[in-house]
């Protein structure tokens, strides 16, 4: 399986057009949360249309600049994964939107408690002998994928705590517009690939390794170019 992932879009859904061959090249292409620039349901749908028409097998989670309208939409189109799971050919997809309180108020932000308790219901039930991949709109504490312009580390420890216990073969986010790029916690590869109007995607290829499902390989890649 090949996993494509974009992130912060911000509701340009023509920049999507770049990434045109990579979507297509995939198996399922996965939107790591900020689908729309606080806009509602008519900028969600065009975004998302943008990809279905190179790819019907989509998956995504709201992030802090999209309303709670977002969310819905993207639950009734079946492709919804905050606070959810969902298994594809025997890879589990667990999803987490929204981000931590930021310096200027945004529609989607949660506290640490809440992700943590959002996490704990995406993962219940799903089989632990399944190879699994996460999707979270806010990356992981204490990594290179979490550091703002000014040196902090901004990053949810509940995420973090969630990766070292779970163990999921890759991590996929955003939020963090300047700390694009790749990191690895305990066994799991973080991948963040940008924002999208800039033609970064995040790709993974899982299936079997040593006899076992597993991680094949996984990087970062910039439209119009196809790494995987």
């Amino acid at each position: 399986m090949i996993v494509a992932t974009v992130t912060d879009v911000h509701g340009q859904a023509r920049a999507l057009e770049a990434f045109a061959g990579v979507f297509e090249a995939a198996d399922v292409v996965v939107v790591a949360g900020d689908v729309t620039n606080f806009g509602r349901r008519r900028e969600a749908a065009e975004v998302i249309e943008a990809i279905r028409r190179r790819n019907p097998l989509a998956l995504a989670v709201p992030g802090n600049c999209d309303y709670p309208e977002v969310d819905a939409y993207l639950d009734e189109q079946d492709i919804g994964l905050h606070g959810m799971s969902r298994v594809l050919d025997g890879v589990a997809f667990i999803g987490l939107g929204g981000s931590l309180p930021c310096p200027g108020r945004t529609p989607g932000e949660v506290e640490e408690p809440e992700l943590a308790a959002l996490l704990k219901a995406a993962a219940e039930g799903i089989d632990p002998a399944l190879p699994c991949v996460l999707v979270c709109h806010q990356p992981p504490r204490d990594t290179a994928l979490d550091i703002v312009g000014n040196g902090m580390h901004v990053g949810s420890r509940s995420v973090r705590d969630f990766i070292l216990t779970r163990e999921p073969l890759v991590c996929f986010c955003g939020h963090i517009h300047e700390a694009a790029g790749r990191d690895a916690l305990g066994r799991t590869q973080l991948l963040n690939p940008g924002p999208a109007r800039g033609g970064g995607y995040a790709w993974a290829e899982i299936g079997r390794r040593d006899g076992a499902p597993g991680l094949v390989r996984c990087g970062l890649g910039q439209a119009p170019g196809i790494a995987f």
